[in-house]
C-alpha cells in the first residue's frame, strides 16, 4: 500500500514538474517572439517631416509605402503658413521639413539664424498670374493694380517673372531675388503693385476679383482648386531656380533616414507621380 501511495505521488510530481517546465518553455518562448517585435519596432526609425498641405504633403503621402521598405515611418505634419515649419524644426518638433524654396530659406536663415542646410532640391512650383477680368498680360490696362504676397522673399521671384514677360524692367545693378518694388526702372504700363496679403489669401483675393490681376504661388493655388496651367494667363518659367527642397538642421542631411527621403523622393516612381497628378503645375526638379 505504502508503495502504491509512493508511486501516485511520484507520478503527480512528474506530471507537475512536466507542467511547470512546459509554461516556462512557453514563456521563454512567448518572451522570444515579444523581443523580435520590438526588436522589430525599434529598427523602424519614425521620420517627422512638416509639409504645406499640397503638393508637399500629398508627394510625402505617396512617398511613404516607399520609405516604409527602406525601414522608416514617415508621419506627415500639415502646416498652412511659411513660419512654423522652421520654428519647429529647430525646436526639433519635426526632422525636416519641404514647403520652401531656396531663396526662402537663405532669407529665413539670416533672419532667424536658423542651422539649417538644403537636404535636396525635390521640384519646382511655377508661380502664376491670375486674373478675372483680363486674359493676357497684353491686356492689362494703362495703371493696372498687381497684387503681391508681403513675403520678400517671393517679391524678387515675382517681379523678375513680371520682367522677363516684358513688363517692367528692373536695375541692372540688382541681384534678382533680392529686387523689390523700388528697383523698377521702367514701368511702361505704370502698374501698381500692392504687397500686403499674406501668401496663403491670394487664392481668396482673386475669387473675390481683387485688382487686376494677383501672382499666386502654385501650392496655394492648386490647394485653392485652382490649375496653374489652365486658370494663370501667365506661368513663370521652368527654369526657374525656385526649387522646393527639403531643409533640416545641420549635420542631419548625412544621416541614413533623412538620405533615404531623399532618395525616395528624386525617385523615378514619385517624379512621375508629380508629372501625372499636376500635369506641368509641379514639376520634378530631375
Amino acid at each position: 500500500m505504502k508503495k502504491f501511495l509512493f508511486g501516485l505521488f511520484a507520478a503527480a510530481l512528474v506530471l507537475a514538474l512536466a507542467a511547470c517546465g512546459t509554461k516556462d518553455d512557453n514563456k521563454t518562448g512567448g518572451n522570444a517572439a515579444d523581443g523580435d517585435a520590438d526588436k522589430e519596432k525599434e529598427e523602424k526609425t519614425t521620420l517627422v517631416v512638416g509639409a504645406s498641405n499640397t503638393p508637399h504633403a500629398v508627394i510625402l503621402e505617396k512617398a511613404q509605402p516607399l520609405l516604409e521598405e527602406k525601414g522608416y515611418e514617415l508621419k506627415i505634419e500639415s502646416y498652412t503658413d511659411y513660419v512654423l515649419p522652421n520654428k519647429d524644426l529647430e525646436e526639433e518638433v519635426l526632422d525636416a521639413n519641404y514647403f520652401q524654396h531656396i531663396p526662402y530659406l537663405e532669407g529665413q536663415i539670416a533672419d532667424f539664424n536658423y542651422d539649417f542646410v538644403n537636404a535636396g532640391a525635390i521640384h519646382i512650383e511655377p508661380i502664376g498670374v491670375y486674373s478675372k477680368k483680363y486674359k493676357t498680360l497684353e491686356e492689362l490696362p494703362d495703371g493696372a493694380t498687381i497684387l503681391i504676397s508681403n513675403s520678400v522673399a517671393d517679391h524678387g521671384r515675382v517681379l523678375a517673372m513680371l520682367e522677363e514677360k516684358g513688363l517692367i524692367k528692373l536695375a541692372e545693378d540688382v541681384e534678382k531675388v533680392k529686387a523689390e518694388v523700388e528697383d523698377i526702372v521702367e514701368n511702361p504700363k505704370n502698374l501698381n503693385f500692392d504687397a500686403n496679403y499674406e501668401a496663403a489669401l491670394m487664392p481668396q483675393l482673386y475669387n473675390n476679383d481683387e485688382g487686376d490681376a494677383l501672382l499666386i504661388n502654385s501650392n496655394f493655388a492648386i490647394d485653392a482648386g485652382l490649375n496653374p496651367l489652365e486658370d494663370a494667363i501667365a506661368l513663370e518659367d521652368k527654369e526657374s531656380p525656385y526649387v522646393n527642397i527639403v531643409a533640416t538642421r545641420n549635420g542631419d542631411e548625412n544621416s541614413d533616414a533623412i538620405k533615404a527621403l531623399i532618395e525616395v523622393l528624386t525617385s523615378q516612381e514619385i517624379q512621375d507621380f508629380i508629372l501625372e497628378e499636376w500635369k506641368g503645375s509641379v514639376v520634378p526638379v530631375k
